[in-house]
């Protein structure tokens, strides 16, 4: 088949997707969960190489696609050297980093925990070095930093409330300034920014909004407004955006 032929059909199919008046197509859950296995197996694709400095976020992304597909993904993935993997991951500092030998990062270290959890392996790794180092990247105002480097971000605040509420080490950290750091971020039209004063963005938003959970404080969000804000994050087409203004 020439190029020019796959360019027309997939220009065709696009336009048919994006065709209102077209009944979405059927789903497919045989072919989502063949097309994880593939790119789980694929280790010799040029993909695989250039993802190695998040390959344990991916393992945890497969694993949770593969469960709401209501798939055997211990199984079908190999979860024994997924366990490998995850514990591969954790340096002297107690932090997970994206692959083996890479530097930790509080992201990378809840995706590593997170695999652990899913698998049934959470005593596999040194629960209480990964504890240390979580509770270490808390600042005096209440937020976390992803690393050794320094960069503060409520997505931050998220995964560590997420890591120490996996590890049962919420007493590890100091909590209510956690959350009165979250709060700080709140903006007038009820969403959260990454830092105080931050646009306020959906992601942004997941993010605070599931550390307030975490933490037993949710009731401290303006539920009415925010709730109003993320309505209005649906655009004519169905679809959602994550800030105003964005198609």
């Amino acid at each position: 088949m020439s190029a020019a032929v796959d360019e027309a059909a997939a220009a065709l199919a696009y336009a048919t997707l994006n065709d209102p008046t077209q009944p979405p197509p059927p789903f497919a859950p045989e072919r989502h969960a063949a097309y994880l296995k593939r790119v789980a197996a694929d280790a010799g694709a040029l993909e695989y190489a250039l993802t190695e400095y998040m390959r344990v976020s991916g393992v945890y992304w497969g694993l949770t696609a593969m469960r709401l597909l209501g798939r055997d993904a211990a199984a079908e993935l190999g979860g024994p050297a997924l366990v490998e993997l995850a514990r591969g991951c954790q340096n002297a500092d107690g932090g997970f980093g994206g692959a083996r030998g890479h530097d930790s990062h509080v992201l990378y270290t809840l995706s590593a925990l997170q695999v652990l959890a899913l698998l049934g392996a959470l005593d596999r790794c040194d629960r209480a070095a990964a504890a240390a180092y979580v509770a270490a990247l808390q600042q005096p105002d209440g937020s976390f930093c992803g690393d050794r480097w320094g960069e503060v971000d409520t997505r931050f605040s998220y995964c560590a409330l997420c890591c120490a509420s996996l590890l049962g080490r919420l007493d590890a950290l100091d909590v209510p300034r956690a959350v009165a750091y979250v709060r700080r971020c709140e903006n007038f039209d009820g969403g959260f920014g990454c830092v105080p004063g931050g646009e306020s963005h959906a992601g942004q938003v997941f993010t605070c909004v599931g550390a307030l959970a975490i933490a037993g404080a949710v009731d401290a969000c303006q539920r009415d407004l925010l709730s109003w804000w993320l309505c209005e994050r649906q655009t004519p087409g169905g679809g959602l955006n994550g800030r105003p203004q964005k198609e």
